[in-house]
C-alpha cells in the first residue's frame, strides 16, 4: 500500500486526480480501524494531515468556513459560541485522544449513518465545499451529501475542502443515546437548531436510517405552530403537547433497523423522547436568549 503525503492543497488535489484508488485520511480515526480489521485495503492512503489550509477556520459572511482538517477538540474550544450544536456533538465523540485527532471532514468522508457531526450539520443547514483539480469548486448542501450507507456525493477526483456552517442565530441542542455514557457509537442521535431570524426550525437525525437525514415535516410543523401561537415574538412557554407532537413527527421521519446496538422500535421511541426534550431545552434557552429575533 502506497502512502502519499502532500504538503500543499494543490498537490493533494493533483494526487487525488492521479490516484483514484487512494483513500483520503485526516485523523485516521475511522480509516485505520477499518484497515486494522481488514475491512478495507485501498491501493494507497492519501494523508491530508500536513496540508495547512485544511486546519484553518475563518468567518465567512455570517458563516464559519470550517476547514476539513479542523479537529473536534478545536471545535469545542474555539467555536462553542458560534456553532453550539456541533460543539455539543463534538464533546460526545470518542475519547479526548480521538477528539484531538478526529475531524469533521473525516466524519463526512466516512459518511457513517452514526457519525456524530452529521445531525448538527443538517440542523444548521450546512454546506460541504468540495474541490476537484479538473473541475474546480462546488458546494453540496448537507441534506444532499449523504447518498447511502457510508456513501457520499463526492466524485472520484474530489476532496472535501471545508464545511460552511451558518453561525447560530438561536439556541441549538444535540442528544445521543448509546449503550454506555462515553466512547460509544450512537444507537440514535438527534440535533435541533432554532433559527429565529427566519422563524424556522432545523433538525438532524443520526443512526436511524440508511443515511443521516432531516425531519422536514416536523420542522415545518413546529415552526408553523410557534408562529400561529405568536410564540416567536412573545417567547412564551412551549406547550408540552406541542413538544410531544413534534417528537412524534421526528420519530416518524426515521427509517431504523434492528441491529446489535438496538431495535428499530427502541430507536423510534428514543428519537421521539430526544426530540421532545431538545425542543423544550432549546426553547427555554430562547426565552432567555439575549439575541433578539428579527
Amino acid at each position: 500500500m502506497d502512502f502519499l503525503q502532500p504538503r500543499t492543497w494543490q498537490d493533494a488535489l493533483a494526487l487525488r486526480a492521479e490516484r483514484p484508488d487512494a483513500l483520503p485520511i485526516a485523523g485516521g480515526t475511522d480509516v485505520m480501524v477499518e484497515i486494522n480489521f481488514d475491512r478495507r485495503r485501498p491501493g494507497a492512503l492519501l494523508d491530508l494531515g500536513r496540508v495547512p489550509e485544511l486546519r484553518e477556520w475563518t468567518p465567512d459572511d455570517g458563516r464559519v468556513r470550517l476547514g476539513a482538517g479542523v479537529s473536534y477538540a478545536r471545535v469545542i474550544s474555539e467555536l462553542g459560541e458560534r456553532l453550539p450544536g456541533l460543539a455539543m456533538a463534538a464533546r460526545t465523540v470518542g475519547s479526548p485522544q480521538i477528539r484531538i485527532r478526529g475531524t469533521v471532514g473525516g466524519n463526512l468522508g466516512a459518511a457513517s449513518p452514526a457519525g456524530d457531526s452529521h445531525p448538527p450539520l443538517l440542523a444548521a443547514e450546512a454546506t460541504i465545499e468540495v474541490v476537484s483539480a479538473a473541475r474546480g469548486r462546488r458546494e453540496i448542501p448537507a441534506a444532499e451529501f449523504y447518498t447511502g450507507v457510508k456513501r457520499n456525493a463526492l466524485a472520484a477526483d474530489e476532496l472535501i475542502a471545508a464545511v460552511l456552517i451558518p453561525v447560530a442565530s438561536g439556541p441549538q441542542q444535540f442528544c445521543k443515546i448509546g449503550t454506555r455514557n462515553a466512547m460509544v457509537i450512537a444507537v440514535t442521535a438527534f440535533a435541533l437548531a432554532l433559527h429565529p431570524d427566519r422563524r424556522s426550525v432545523g433538525t438532524g437525525i443520526g443512526s436511524a436510517a440508511p443515511t443521516p437525514r432531516r425531519a422536514p415535516e416536523a420542522e415545518e410543523f413546529l415552526a408553523g405552530e410557534l408562529a400561529d401561537a405568536g410564540l416567536w415574538e412573545t417567547r412564551g412557554p412551549l406547550p408540552e403537547t406541542l413538544a410531544r407532537a413534534f417528537g412524534d413527527r421526528v420519530a416518524a421521519a426515521a427509517d431504523p433497523i434492528d441491529d446489535v446496538r438496538g431495535t428499530a422500535a427502541y430507536r423510534r421511541h428514543a428519537l421521539s423522547v430526544m426530540a421532545r426534550r431538545a425542543a423544550t431545552w432549546a426553547w427555554n434557552d430562547y426565552r432567555t436568549d439575549s439575541r433578539k429575533a428579527a
